[in-house]
């Protein structure tokens, strides 16, 4: 409850402003530079972002190492900067000279022996009474006086000498694991117990608890308050930006890979992140860096080609900025990440006009909440089934904007009480907490009302299922677990019952299915599962927004950008398991979009597409589809 409120009250105190970040068709390249590469030619660096079409370059100025030459002490100055050099600033007027938005990265986690020994009450204490220490720097506590003070310190000397865009802050707040992912568990300086005792009225719990959780969420939006004030007061036109949404501009995720990440992977990663920050904070923008690299001990290792084209070409078709990281400079000693990009920034650039403020059109809500398989699994079902959606993880939209249909993936949201009430409908697809986990199936009971589950008369079940009052009208009922082996033996004990397993809501306005089918479609891809799906949207929201023809793996969003609609299609057919190839060729492709208009171009193969319109809609059709597309609307 703590979180919730502190939630609310951060909201409504946002530094958000509309920004060149919200104004301008943002290609981002961030360069997380070495030490080392302090000693390289700036002027080359900028130069080299800006033949790569970049239009921000995102790079490191402070810290950890300084690439500037600060006069704060305990700041360090990177041991590579030449005499009479300053890389950030050389770098910075550069880029602004050719067109570029420069913003400074700051990485304050982690610090220097010499700070250490002179303040051990800014660091880090383990349980054991000992600092954290990782290749020689001891982590910083988010709650001493190094962010509190000393970095403001830092952070006021180099927005004063400085005319940055923006600015950007890696590893926020207090680290429970270091880079090799080995536990450290949760700070216990003299600092955190005062403040955990004052405010919590007890002492550190041994184990991260609720009030702990709310303890660091607490500290790390003071911090970013701090800082948040700080870059608007010296710095009224730069942009403050941070993985967490509280106080700042933008909204900042990645998309990357780990070789503990579990299976099946997500395809969807960027346009999930983006989907969700840009409908659930409208307000500021949304940067997702694709990251380049396998895992942390393999940073120079490049994923596939294919998974950097996708992420990017997601990045761009949800509204967010074109943003692509890479460790180091250009000197890649592993070069086809970067080369996989470069064509991509290219086209962005000769096309920025049709990419800068894009919003979501779609009138399908789809719920950021429960279980993140079950998200998952209804997020991939509305992609394949083409139908537009936005993501939100609030309901700061509800009488806002036209939603038809909002799609939960948990078993209730008291919240949306005033929606339905005005008309809205609601599919709800999960168990309420505490619901038993059944390895059994779900009748059909009536197959008049499911026209794609045809030829299946049950379907599997497995998961947290809420087992309701007997209803002898229920459409889809309970087949509890029964024998299933040795094959002799195999449900010959099957029992029927009159246990719902659909429940309609609201007079018939919603539905919920009591159990977690996207889980399930997530993890198995069953048709009927689908088709179920399928039935139930079509029974809530009759007419789609769009209707087409193209293969489940064309991902397609439908954008507004003022009077000109835009329709994304994205190829995501050379996703095979652990592999991301080029993507087959598809085509034709048609496309019928409510709302009549009189042209349509396609913008990567640059040619202009016929258009017929019909009952207040429009058609047009796409000869081919390589690996992405983007259709634009207009009226002349």
């Amino acid at each position: 409850m703590r979180i919730l409120a502190c939630l609310t009250i951060f909201a409504i105190s946002s530094l958000a402003q509309q920004g060149w970040w919200m104004k301008e068709p943002l290609r981002w390249l961030q360069t997380n530079l070495r030490e080392p590469d302090s000693g390289t030619d700036p002027i080359a660096l900028a130069r080299e972002a800006a033949r790569f079409r970049a239009n921000v370059l995102h790079i490191n100025m402070g810290g950890i190492t300084a690439t500037y030459p600060t006069e704060v002490p305990f700041h360090r100055r990177s041991p590579y900067l030449k005499e009479g050099r300053d890389f950030f600033g050389e770098a910075m007027r550069e880029a602004h000279r050719l067109g570029l938005r420069v913003v400074a990265r700051f990485d304050f986690s982690k610090a220097r022996k010499d700070a250490f020994e002179a303040h051990p009450e800014w660091f880090f204490v383990k349980a054991d009474g000992h600092p954290v220490i990782y290749n020689g720097l001891y982590s910083t506590c988010i709650n001493s006086d190094w962010y509190r003070e000393h970095a403001i310190k830092i952070l006021s000397e180099a927005l004063e000498k400085y005319e940055v865009d923006g600015v950007f802050f890696n590893m926020f707040g207090n680290q429970s694991t270091d880079y090799s992912g080995n536990f450290v568990g949760h700070c216990h300086c003299g600092t955190c117990k005062r403040l955990f005792r004052e405010r919590y009225g007890r002492q550190l719990p041994a184990k991260p608890d609720d009030d702990y959780r709310d303890f660091m969420f607490r500290s790390s939006r003071e911090v970013a308050a701090l800082f948040g004030k700080l870059i608007h007061e010296k710095r009224p036109q730069a942009g403050y930006f941070n993985y967490i949404h509280e106080h700042t501009d933008g909204i900042m995720s990645e998309s990357n890979t780990a070789l503990a990440r579990p299976l099946p992977l997500w395809p969807y990663t960027s346009s999930d992140n983006v989907n969700k920050a840009r409908n659930s904070e409208p307000g500021k923008m949304s940067v997702n860096l694709c990251m380049q690299f396998v895992d942390y001990a393999w940073r120079f290792a490049t994923v596939p080609d294919g998974e950097i084209r996708l992420r990017l070409w997601q990045n761009m078709a949800h509204g967010g900025a074109l943003a692509f990281a890479i460790n180091g400079t250009f000197a890649q000693q592993d070069r086809q990440a970067v080369e996989a990009a470069r064509p991509i920034f290219e086209w962005a650039a000769r096309n920025e006009e049709y990419l800068k403020g894009q919003e979501n059109a779609a009138r399908v809500m789809l719920l950021a909440r429960g279980e993140t398989s079950n998200y998952r699994g209804l997020f991939r079902f509305l992609s394949e089934e083409h139908i537009p959606f936005a993501v939100s993880t609030n309901l700061d939209w509800v009488g806002k904007r036209k939603v038809d249909l909002v799609v939960a993936p948990v078993a209730e949201e008291k919240g949306l009480a005033g929606y339905v009430a005005g008309g809205g409908r609601v599919l709800y697809a999960g168990a309420r907490e505490g619901s038993p986990d059944v390895k059994g199936y779900v009748r059909v009971r009536d197959k008049g009302r499911f026209p794609s589950l045809a030829l299946a008369d049950l379907l599997m079940l497995n998961g947290p299922f809420t087992v309701l009052p007997d209803d002898a009208a229920a459409r889809l009922t309970l087949i509890p677990p029964s024998m299933f082996g040795p094959p002799e033996f195999i449900h010959t004990d099957m029992k029927e019952t009159h246990t719902p397993a659909l429940v309609a809501r609201d007079g018939g306005r919603s539905a919920w299915l009591p159990f977690e089918l996207g889980s399930m479609y997530y993890r198995l891809s069953l048709p009927a599962h689908a088709g179920l799906l399928r039935d139930l949207v079509r029974e809530l929201m009759p007419s789609r927004q769009l209707v087409t023809d193209a293969h489940p793996l064309v991902e397609m969003t439908l954008m507004r950008q003022g009077a000109r609609t835009l329709v994304h299609m994205i190829n995501l057919s050379g996703h095979s398991q652990t592999a991301y190839f080029t993507p087959l060729k598809t085509g034709p492709v048609r496309v019928e979009v409510e709302g009549e208009f009189t042209k349509a171009r396609g913008l990567r193969e640059g040619r202009e597409l016929a258009v017929s319109r019909r009952g207040g809609r429009t058609v047009v059709t796409v000869p081919g589809l390589a690996d992405y597309e983007l259709i634009a609307l207009e009226r002349q």
